[in-house]
């Protein structure tokens, strides 16, 4: 019998990824310099296998087929052709970008998502039960820290020097996909 609080939390998460990814994909629209729109289109395409993996697992959930691996969650997904939301209309994120479309607004925006992401999983990797559980949330949660420690790293750099960071040693454009 599936877990329908799980269920209902990982339906939570889907339609917050979504958000994030509309958002990412935003933000790089507005970035001012090609740096500034590498990172956002980054994290879009991260916050994509997001939405991939938790409707995967949503999925075998809802069929009883139990918690499946985020790389397994990731080729199912994958293999079954989903792509990027269709409609993903305006979201409030959007619209604060919109209202003042600044790398720092954007990244302001970005973080204060990133810390209740971080939040959420915590939550959801306290609550879980099966070992299987854990390391798929752990795996989410740890992405969402990486997310936020670029933000903040750029934010930081935007703010004292005005111009995005240069290579850090933990960095988006040094990731191999």
């Amino acid at each position: 019998m599936p877990d329908n609080k799980i269920i209902e939390d990982l339906g939570v998460a889907y339609k917050t990824e979504i958000n994030g990814y509309a958002f990412y994909l935003a933000a790089a629209k507005i970035a001012s310099n090609n740096r500034g729109k590498n990172i956002f289109s980054h994290l879009a395409k991260e916050e994509l296998d997001h939405i991939r993996v938790v409707s995967a697992i949503g999925d075998a959930l809802k069929i009883g087929q139990g918690w499946i691996g985020y790389d397994e969650a990731v080729k199912k997904a994958v293999s079954a052709g989903e792509g990027a939301p269709i409609f993903q209309g305006k979201n409030e994120l959007v619209k604060r970008l919109e209202n003042n479309p600044t790398d720092i607004n954007a990244l302001n925006i970005a973080i204060e998502n990133e810390d209740k992401a971080i939040a959420f999983y915590t939550r959801l990797l306290n609550d879980a039960g099966s070992p299987d559980e854990k390391v798929v949330l752990t795996k989410l949660l740890e992405m969402e820290k990486g997310h936020l420690k670029i933000l903040r790293w750029e934010l930081e750099s935007l703010v004292k020097t005005g111009f995005w960071g240069d290579t850090m040693e933990f960095s988006v454009e040094m990731e191999k996909d």
